[in-house]
């Protein structure tokens, strides 16, 4: 008899039930069948994210690090929204047109961090604590002054304002900003340059600057923040 024409087999009177109807489904019983499917139904679902994970940190790692990088930061302006509208600053909840102009903001930003990261890892390759603090003196005096630097000149054009407005409001809130900045970064980038793989540095950077977007945001659009009112804000 071949394996195809099998269909049921049935011991002590239907007690015991064998059904082929593939090569990977099989049951002695409907509960232990049922099981058996679901856990077929887990394993091709795993393997789906697997291979979605991989094709997003592996041959489209540019478009995810982009992509990734604008949606952190509407989630961090629509936080410092809520602050402003709660604090009675704005009458305007939710200013959809901002919201847009925040992810281009963070977007733009997306290819920089991507070759940047990447640079750093092929001159400083191997994972040491001479290296990981070499990777974080180049990020806070060269890629934390840029980012800020261009993320008000990038805000404010799509704002339209012109370049005297936005050197203007660069030079008012730099210093506020970069401080800030070196609270939060040297932390967070040692987490990143010693543990992380480089592949997910830039996701686990955006993830991090999601919270602290909400500090850039508002500062971005709140006018005159000194930064004794900023440090209250931080700490409650």
């Amino acid at each position: 008899m071949s394996l195809n024409s099998i269909r049921t087999f049935h011991r002590n009177s239907g007690k015991l039930r064998i059904s082929i109807s593939s090569f990977s489904q099989f049951s002695y019983n409907p509960v232990l069948g049922r099981r058996l499917v679901k856990t077929d139904e887990t394993k091709v679902k795993v393997s789906l994210v697997k291979r979605i994970s991989q094709k997003l940190f592996g041959k489209y790692l540019l478009t995810t690090n982009i992509v990734g990088s604008g949606i952190l930061m509407i989630f961090g302006d629509w936080a410092a929204q809520e602050i402003e509208y709660q604090r009675g600053l704005t009458t305007t909840r939710c200013d959809l047109t901002r919201v847009g102009r925040m992810f281009l903001v963070g977007a733009l930003q997306g290819p920089m961090h991507h070759y940047f990261y990447k640079w750093m890892d092929t001159i400083l390759p191997v994972v040491t604590m001479s290296s990981v603090f070499k990777k974080i003196a180049l990020d806070q005096f060269v890629m934390s002054p840029v980012c800020i630097v261009m993320f008000f000149y990038s805000a404010g054009w799509l704002e339209g304002k012109n370049t005297s407005q936005c050197n203007l409001e660069l030079n008012s809130k730099f210093l506020t900003v970069y401080t800030v900045d070196w609270l939060v970064w040297p932390f967070a980038q040692f987490c990143n340059f010693y543990w992380l793989h480089p592949k997910y540095r830039v996701t686990y950077v955006n993830v991090v600057t999601a919270l602290y977007n909400i500090f850039l945001s508002y500062i971005k659009h709140e006018e005159g923040v000194k930064l004794q009112e900023v440090a209250m804000q931080i700490s409650k």
